[in-house]
């Protein structure tokens, strides 16, 4: 990438430039060009003349080292070469990252389908057997270049960063940070305690937004941006949805197909609140972090209020007591 060019933002990116990125990597676009609904990156459905649309997604600039996002695609290959319904880059002369005017994208086929439907079991079932798959398969290698899914990474340096940056009310910001230690260091012993914790590649962010059912071919999963290493746990929890008594049915109904392609290590049930209280504390600060960026007021006008801050406190001390809850248990 040429460094005079590399953008430190979005402002330049306009629909005639995503056209010409297209165009310079040999697709003739018919001109239609729609936004698709993603904060992080830009994304959009591109006509192509006498083809089937494409999807390309403008990396955020400054978020990830090339190194990590070519990790991410070369994980995804992997993943697709053993028959997994995965969507892929196009791999153009070679390459899968490409670079246009100082912006760096990806290019993929489109893929149709609904999100699943939470609660359905012969679903859940499904998407357990699948992966478990995925996970085999991210066992046999590790990331260098992404993040881990860890109470420092998750926690610790989330709500350092929302502290050093000032988003918390003066008047709330012991309470804050008092219970955002105590959050934290409690987790880490529960990590700590948890017997044959495996660290694997994953999916990272797996939630039914991030899964496609097409009603001929099932399942495909997309948008690996997040992809991390982490417990096997991360990709299965975002699953779950209802009661105590009902996601004690699901989780079980993912395991049993988990287990008929990957052991899962029942021990790491204990870190399925952990979990959902790492991805809190992560979650706001992506949005503390993005806070300069103008699509974040627009669209995310409650954050950053007093009440906010002061709810999120009390959901945090909600969360405290979660994970010292009796985890679910699997029928």
């Amino acid at each position: 990438m040429n460094d005079d060019l590399v953008r430190k933002d979005y402002n330049a990116l306009s629909p005639d430039l995503v056209l010409s990125a297209l165009e310079h990597f040999g697709f003739q676009t018919d001109a239609r060009i729609f936004p698709l609904n993603s904060y992080e990156n830009r994304v959009y459905h591109i006509g192509i003349e006498d083809e089937e649309p494409l999807i390309a997604k403008f990396y955020r600039p400054e978020r990830w080292t090339n190194e990590a996002i070519l990790e991410e695609h070369v994980f995804t290959e992997q993943l697709s070469e053993q028959e997994l319904p995965i969507v892929t880059p196009k791999k153009i002369d070679g390459q899968t990252l490409l670079e246009y005017q100082g912006y760096r994208f990806a290019v993929y086929p489109r893929q149709g389908g609904q999100s699943a439907e939470p609660g359905d079991l012969d679903q859940i079932h499904q998407l357990g057997r699948l992966i478990a798959r995925i996970h085999a398969i991210g066992k046999t290698a590790s990331f260098q270049h992404r993040p881990t899914i860890n109470p420092i990474m998750y926690g610790q340096k989330a709500a350092h960063f929302i502290l050093d940056n000032k988003f918390v009310p003066e008047h709330l910001e012991q309470s804050y940070r008092e219970v955002t230690e105590k959050l934290i260091g409690d987790i880490e012993k529960i990590f700590s305690e948890t017997n044959q914790l495996d660290w694997i590649r994953g999916h990272g962010d797996c939630h039914y937004s991030n899964i496609l059912w097409h009603r001929d071919d099932g399942p495909w999963f997309v948008d690996f941006d997040d992809c991390a290493t982490g417990p096997a746990m991360q990709d299965l929890w975002m699953l779950l949805a209802g009661s105590h008594q009902e996601q004690s049915l699901q989780l079980s109904e993912i395991l049993d197909g988990y287990n008929e392609f990957c052991d899962f290590n029942n021990a790491e049930i204990r870190l399925i609140e952990p979990l959902r209280t790492l991805r809190l504390l992560h979650y706001h600060a992506w949005l503390a972090k993005r806070w300069i960026d103008p699509t974040f007021p627009k669209n995310f006008a409650w954050f950053n209020t007093e009440s906010f801050w002061a709810e999120h406190i009390g959901d945090l001390k909600i969360q405290q007591e979660a994970i010292h809850h009796t985890p679910l248990t699997c029928y």
